[in-house]
């Protein structure tokens, strides 16, 4: 079954109230966290939570939880820093300074300076994101060198300059070997998480010295303006389910090219339109099947089903079990 990611973090976020950004953060040689809400204008919808380790100076780790659809963000940290965030789960783009817009998703890295996006907007295109950031202070860590990045022999003012150089954010496609660095980091002991994340930022770091960006097939940022069409055309199409539009439609209606139409919505939305709105269309029925007691048939037309054999092939193909038994299990 299709697990409810979106409901998972909800829970995560359930001390922070709506519309508001909770920050805890653990110092550096200090046993005590430090828990404040920060004074940023949210949407009502939108609630935010990071969880951050400083590991070492000039070196942090953030957990970071969202919820909510589009909202303005502040970054405090200093301008000479270098963020390198890995996505868990959900998917997140960045509206970036130079009026470029960067997208990445489930198992993806991606980099930018923090002059880039001290002032940015922020787009949760499923609703929700978990993530983890690990933000290197580029002139601190000259000055004052850890060990781990002296052993290892790394520049980091290379390292930035190798993935964020030429167009200044880009971001790197999940991989096995992503994968293998972060897939513990997401679910730790308190007493292991400070050790833990000390390795793995060893890990990560000895990974990107050996990786060149061209190998991996880094994404391209798209400008502010198409994913701004992109979005459009998404509030279209998912606002009234009974309709459905073909891509020649909507390329004609929105002067937008089919490839670039198609590039753009995977980009942004991580799947293709035909799959990403077969799993939307579904997603929608269960919280209907939750949350009301009306009818499977009635379900299956306002989510855009001709008929209801149709639409119980769709949901057992996603969620793994059959509406009713959906219904009776969480309804």
């Amino acid at each position: 079954m299709e697990k409810d990611y979106c409901e998972e973090i909800r829970r995560r976020l359930s001390d922070v109230p709506a519309g508001r950004c909770l920050s805890v953060r653990c110092p550096l040689g200090r046993n005590e966290t430090v828990r404040d809400f920060e004074d940023q204008c949210l949407p009502s919808d939108v609630r935010i939570k990071t969880v951050i380790y400083e590991l070492y100076p000039g070196i942090e780790i953030s957990y970071n939880y969202f919820v909510g659809d589009k909202f303005h963000f502040h970054h405090h940290h200093r301008i000479s820093v270098l963020a390198i965030d890995h996505c868990c789960r959900g998917r997140i783009g960045w509206e970036m300074g130079d009026g470029l817009s960067l997208y990445f998703g489930e198992g993806d890295l991606s980099f930018h300076m923090n002059a880039q996006c001290a002032e940015s907007e922020i787009t949760l295109p499923l609703g929700y994101y978990e993530g983890l950031s690990l933000a290197l202070d580029i002139d601190a860590l000259e000055k004052n060198q850890p060990e781990i990045i002296r052993e290892a022999g790394i520049d980091i003012r290379d390292l930035c300059h190798k993935f964020c150089g030429v167009k200044k954010s880009a971001a790197l496609p999940a991989s096995s070997h992503i994968e293998h660095i972060f897939s513990e980091v997401y679910d730790l002991p308190e007493k292991l998480i400070l050790p833990y994340l000390k390795l793995k930022c060893q890990e990560l770091l000895l990974f990107l010295e050996m990786t060149e960006p061209a190998e991996s097939k880094p994404f391209d940022p798209y400008h502010s303006a198409q994913t701004e069409i992109i979005r459009r055309i998404h509030s279209q199409i998912t606002e009234n389910l009974s309709c459905r539009y073909t891509i020649e439609e909507l390329s004609r209606q929105y002067l937008i090219n089919t490839a670039a139409l198609k590039n753009i919505w995977k980009s942004v939305y991580g799947l293709p339109i035909a799959s990403y709105m077969k799993h939307y269309r579904i997603r929608k029925a269960a919280d209907m099947l939750r949350e009301s007691p009306i009818s499977i048939s009635s379900i299956a037309a306002a989510v855009g089903y001709e008929s209801q054999s149709k639409f119980t092939a769709a949901f057992k193909d996603i969620m793994k079990m059959l509406p009713s038994d959906y219904r009776k299990q969480y309804g």
